[in-house]
């Protein structure tokens, strides 16, 4: 990052990055809503040149960290999508993201990117995201009441940033989607290496 980048709290930077041809994504949503998997099979859709920079793994694996206002994965999560976008990947982003504390992270690191930068938020009702999670191996050490604790209805991002995908969106429907959006896998175009 050079001496012109603007800092502002939370570690978090200004600055122009990535280039004119790579592809920022943001996929938010309530635990359970099927981020990680999305994130997942887009990689997979695209091969290699995708980069995965997950709120959970920078959060509780790399820094332990619970997720505060403030908290030093805002910047690192930042930080790690501009390294990876200004050496020619694409990025998808994703976690719960609450909108109150990442919102500005967010919307800043969409503007400052030179290439495409599409946002999501999977708008998934409570119930849905326990009937989800009860199908992943994170249910055993983590119960509904606990969810409960962490889930806000429809937190969207404000100013109409963020493309709403409803609950009744299939995984397969929803990556769909987010691949034509973004012409990240166009048909006849070969992985990148």
């Amino acid at each position: 990052m050079d001496d012109s980048a603007e800092r502002l709290p939370n570690g978090v930077h200004s600055t122009v990055t990535g280039g004119p041809d790579t592809v920022l994504i943001v996929v938010r949503g309530p635990s359970g809503a099927g981020k990680s998997s999305t994130a997942a099979r887009l990689r997979a859709a695209y091969g290699r040149g995708v980069a995965v920079v997950g709120q959970d793994v920078l959060r509780r694996d790399v820094l332990r960290e619970r997720d505060v206002a403030g908290g030093a994965n805002i910047g690192l999560i930042d930080v790690v999508a501009q390294h990876a976008l200004d050496h020619g990947f694409h990025v998808v982003v994703e976690g719960i993201l609450a909108a109150d504390r990442y919102g500005r992270m967010l919307a800043r690191l969409a503007a400052d990117h030179r290439g495409r930068s599409f946002l999501y938020y999977l708008d998934v009702d409570f119930e849905e995201t326990v009937r989800r999670h009860a199908t992943r191996p994170l249910a055993a050490e983590v119960s509904p009441e606990q969810m409960a604790g962490w889930y806000q209805a429809h937190d969207v991002l404000p100013g109409g940033l963020e493309h709403v995908i409803s609950r009744h969106s299939t995984l397969d429907d929803t990556v769909g989607r987010i691949l034509a959006d973004t012409g990240l896998a166009p048909p006849g175009r070969a992985p990148r290496p």
